[in-house]
């Protein structure tokens, strides 16, 4: 109780440096107040600040866990590339301290949720159109451009697998792995590596999905949290896209989109000339090695952070990986793992934890 105390008097103490260093930052005389945003997976915290006419989105990202500097080189190189990012008004990389224009409330996976329900599927197509349009542009960043990027290699790609044994398997589900469960993942997650590594590679924003783009009537969407931005898989986002862990599509529409993004990449330049299976191999397996670190990431966020709320989203996750490995015989294995050791007791194990029934 104390530290939980402790806590949040040290998170509002922040938030009273941030509000003090806004008004010296920008010159501001006026008396404000900080209205807190809804944040992504991260230690990050924002709030929106108002003056006149104007709304700023102010970002708290402690030095210690966030990397400001990455954040604003990148936004600069991609706002110079014509896509929407926030304008960075002011920064201080010691306190870990941003300002940031604001470009809107509505994220991509509102207007999305809204349209599923309202059987709005011809403006859906748009809008998918117009992120992939705008993807293409950010894919376009090359290395040797002003935009240097770590390489995505095969050992960045492992450590994300690896949060699925660790935080999942372990964390959410009790499993005690065996050496022999471990030497069967080993073997799919190697099969996942290499198929990733065979593909161009290209600027990877890493989480372009519908709640880090923001919805714009116009269809410049706005594009957020892209500062874990690397070199990479070039199917990478467009799998983070049409399969989002927030929002599913049936997998007709899933295959349909993919192949329409690899059209639209083809005439970009982004890749070359491509065979549909060969692409939706790449494609679909690029999904599994993100849906593991994602469920992964999903389970460390509740045990770690204590943010509950990502652990409904784990069915839908894993759900995309079971839709996926009965296509393929060289990943059946590791599908039959799944269906043994996982699938059963998924929801048993999620409900019991969101209703405070299960101790970890």
């Amino acid at each position: 109780m104390v530290k939980a105390k402790t806590d949040k008097q040290a998170l509002q103490q922040r938030q009273n440096e941030l509000e003090n260093w806004f008004h010296d930052a920008l010159n501001v005389s006026e008396k404000i107040s900080l209205l807190p945003l809804s944040g992504d997976a991260s230690f990050r915290r924002y709030f929106t600040a108002t003056v006149g006419n104007t709304t700023y989105v102010l970002v708290d990202a402690p030095p210690e866990t966030e990397n400001s500097r990455t954040f604003v080189q990148i936004a600069k190189n991609l706002h110079a590339a014509d896509i929407n990012v926030p304008v960075v008004h002011a920064v201080d990389y010691e306190k870990g301290f941003m300002c940031l224009s604001y470009l809107g409330e509505t994220m991509l996976w509102n207007k999305l949720d809204a349209l599923k329900q309202q059987n709005g599927l011809t403006e859906v197509q748009g809008i998918y159109r117009q992120a992939f349009n705008i993807l293409l542009r950010i894919q376009g960043k090359r290395e040797g451009s002003d935009i240097l990027l770590p390489p995505f290699d095969g050992v960045m790609l492992q450590n994300e697998m690896d949060l699925f044994r660790e935080w999942f398997c372990a964390g959410i589900m009790g499993i005690d792995l065996s050496d022999e469960d471990n030497a069967l993942m080993d073997h799919y997650f190697g099969l996942l590596i290499d198929a990733a590594m065979e593909q161009s590679q290209v600027c990877v924003h890493r989480d372009y999905h519908s709640r880090n783009l923001m919805y714009q009537a116009d269809g410049n969407f706005g594009v957020l949290d892209f500062q874990d931005a690397v070199l990479g898989p070039f199917t990478y986002d467009a799998v983070s896209l049409i399969k989002d862990c927030y929002i599913s599509w049936p997998k007709t529409l899933i295959r349909e989109w993919a192949l329409q993004y690899a059209n639209m990449a083809q005439t970009a330049g982004i890749i070359g000339s491509f065979n549909d299976e060969e692409f939706l191999f790449s494609f679909d397996m690029m999904g599994v090695q993100r849906h593991l670190k994602a469920t992964g990431i999903f389970s460390r966020l509740y045990l770690r952070d204590g943010k509950k709320q990502y652990l409904t989203d784990i069915p839908r996750t894993l759900a995309y990986i079971k839709e996926v490995l009965g296509d393929y015989p060289q990943m059946y294995g590791f599908g039959l793992w799944l269906e043994k050791h996982i699938y059963p007791m998924l929801m048993t194990r999620i409900n019991n934890i969101l209703k405070g029934k299960q101790a970890l």
